[in-house]
């Protein structure tokens, strides 16, 4: 076997790598963040002690600023106020989640509890996961937010992109397969099934400042496995989407749609 010329390899690793490096958080610390926060605000672990909470967010807060000086240039971003904004506004976001967890718990028959929602349901983690996510964005942070929501979408099959606006209560039963787009609008006690997805017409690169997704209005209920397409489409408040439904155009307020293909079931011959 020929010896290899690596160096032309190394060398243009090496230039890459650095310049990724230079733009880019680590994921893993991304994600240790992510993990300390979600146990902070919902402890599965273990309870701590009273004295302890304040200790934590602090370190979770230092984490985070860390983060962020990483990859982020100072005099791009004012790191410090943009931490201490996220952090003001962590209440109202753990007040959102238990709204989520609240009306998961209260819909699904097979609940038991929302402590049961909020340790076990990979619909209220992915949901738990975008509102973080998209408060960073709202706060003109780039990449890390789309680390945190692609981890949430290996863990649970849901992706929710964290530019989409999404109200409050929001619920997700059973969540695999739901592709919820960067620009989507969520309006207030929405409830959306499995296989559902709110997605473009088009993907094309010169649309990226344009409204590609749907609009979903507040007290829809979106069926399983249903396509709902398009910038202009807007689901009207009130409205039931039934299942396997494949949507372009708008639907007023107050509708009911189903899907009309028939399922024929034949009874053999038991002598066949």
């Amino acid at each position: 076997m020929k010896n290899l010329n690596t160096r032309s390899l190394i060398d243009l690793l090496k230039k890459t790598h650095n310049a990724e490096w230079e733009a880019t958080p680590s994921s893993v610390d991304a994600i240790a963040w992510l993990d300390g926060l979600l146990q902070f605000l919902f402890p599965s672990n273990h309870l701590p002690k009273s004295s302890a909470y304040e200790g934590i967010l602090k370190k979770n807060q230092i984490d985070l600023e860390n983060i962020l000086l990483s990859y982020l240039e100072p005099s791009g971003i004012d790191i410090d106020d943009v931490v201490d904004k996220f952090y003001h506004s962590l209440e109202g976001i753990y007040q959102d989640l238990r709204h989520d967890a609240n009306k998961i718990n209260e819909y699904d028959p097979a609940s038991h509890s929302v402590n049961e929602v909020i340790v076990s349901y990979p619909g209220f983690y992915a949901i738990a996961v975008y509102r973080i996510a998209n408060r960073l964005v709202r706060l003109g942070i780039p990449v890390l937010p789309r680390i945190l929501s692609e981890y949430a979408h290996g863990k649970t099959g849901v992706d929710i992109h964290p530019n989409a606006a999404i109200g409050v209560p929001f619920m997700i039963d059973h969540g695999t397969g739901i592709v919820i787009g960067a620009t989507s609008v969520i309006g207030q006690n929405v409830s959306i099934y499995q296989g559902v997805t709110l997605g473009a017409l088009q993907v094309a690169k010169n649309l990226a400042l344009t409204k590609r997704h749907p609009t979903v209005e507040d007290n829809v209920i979106i069926y399983a496995r249903t396509t709902i397409l398009g910038g202009d489409t807007v689901i009207g408040k009130n409205s039931v989407i039934g299942g396997s439904v494949f949507l372009t155009r708008s639907v007023e307020p107050n509708s009911q749609v189903f899907n009309t293909h028939q399922l024929r079931i034949v009874q053999k011959d038991s002598q066949d």
